[in-house]
């Protein structure tokens, strides 16, 4: 009986043990990161130039941390949700058939951490910071709101005076209605617009997650950082004049947004230029210097990434001959300038860098 009651006693004390372990789990935290942006954060690698790089021998090295044999590793520590997909972070969370900087940034940041990562991007092409990336706290001027409206009233009214004159000539076309003249309301529901569907995102995620990503049932979401790669389309209308008011706006609203008062902010400055340099005087150079600026804005919490000097050089020197030799641009860069040339090599050493210099704000906290 009592050699039972001892073997009970040892049942009863792993039990515990199992239970204590699992409650401690269960109790944990989960590392959150808000990736937000226009097309680059999208994601503009083709998926077919990784395969090829990660088994040519001339880059293979390159990719091989994240491989797993001749399949591309898919980590069981990172999750991911990128609008209407999510799951475990592997390549292809990109634009459709490609892969951006949140493979690697995800991949660095779940080697440092013991809690699992989440990310959850939020990105959409062609969306400026200036309109629909604008914060709450930073209302656009009546004055141009005014303007905007008597232009897109103008162009309507045009665009009806044409369609008009062209069914009047040719009466055997079916009669188009003229469009509505545009509204005040309409004019400002576009501001911000993006900075909302972000929200949305991050709302959607922290009311689903359990569901989303069943291993994280039970754990507790924490915002760590916000990765933000922006600016190409405030490079026009003047928008950069005021880049780097918006952007300090945005910041302090994403901050409050989240509930996280010091939340890290790494930004991935705009590099497209490569090893030419940014043009003195321009509007990239313009935004560059607004996304640095909040160094000293924020001090301590927000770090500002240079992505020119990460060019990938081997991308860089074929592409201006590109369309004379198609099949070994295929093999090694993929898009136009703006999007870093499509190189996989350029967009994970964007992610890795990102990912370190958010590592390093983590930990000044």
């Amino acid at each position: 009986m009592t050699r039972f009651r001892s073997f009970l006693a040892a049942v009863l004390a792993c039990c515990l043990v199992s239970l204590a372990v699992s409650s401690a789990r269960a109790e944990g935290k989960v590392k959150v990161f808000v990736l937000a942006g226009q097309s680059n954060m999208e994601g503009k690698a083709p998926n077919k130039l990784f395969e090829h790089q990660a088994t040519d021998p001339k880059t293979k090295e390159f990719f091989a941390h994240l491989r797993d044999g001749d399949q591309w590793v898919e980590r069981d520590d990172v999750f991911i949700k990128y609008l209407n997909r999510h799951g475990k972070l592997t390549l292809g969370y990109g634009s459709r058939d490609r892969t951006g900087s949140e493979y690697e940034f995800g991949y660095v940041l779940g080697e440092h951490y013991d809690e699992p990562v989440l990310l959850i991007k939020a990105c959409w092409g062609g969306h400026s910071l200036y309109k629909l990336f604008r914060s709450p706290s930073n209302p656009v001027s009546q004055e141009r709101l005014d303007k905007e409206l008597a232009q897109a009233i103008e162009r309507t009214k045009k665009q009806n005076e044409r369609i008009a004159k062209e069914d009047a000539e040719k009466p055997e076309n079916k009669r188009r209605k003229p469009k509505p003249l545009p509204t005040m309301a309409e004019i400002k529901s576009g501001y911000g617009e993006s900075y909302r569907n972000m929200m949305d995102e991050v709302a959607e995620v922290k009311a689903n997650y359990e569901t989303l990503f069943p291993e994280l049932k039970g754990k507790e979401l924490e915002f760590a950082g916000l990765f933000w790669f922006q600016g190409w389309n405030d490079q026009y209308n003047d928008a950069w004049l005021e880049y780097e008011d918006n952007f300090e706006a945005f910041i302090k609203d994403v901050r409050k947004d989240l509930g996280e008062p010091n939340l890290p902010v790494v930004t991935a400055m705009m590099g497209q230029h490569g090893s030419a340099g940014v043009t003195e005087g321009s509007p990239r150079e313009a935004i560059n210097a607004a996304q640095k600026a909040m160094e000293k804005t924020f001090p301590g919490t927000v770090t500002a990434v240079a992505t020119d000097v990460l060019v990938d050089e081997a991308a860089e020197e074929l592409y201006p001959r590109w369309r004379d030799n198609f099949e070994q641009w295929q093999k090694t860069g993929g898009d136009r300038a703006y999007h870093y040339l499509g190189s996989a090599i350029w967009f994970t050493r964007i992610g890795n860098a990102c990912a370190k210099a958010m590592i390093e704000l983590d930990a000044e906290k």
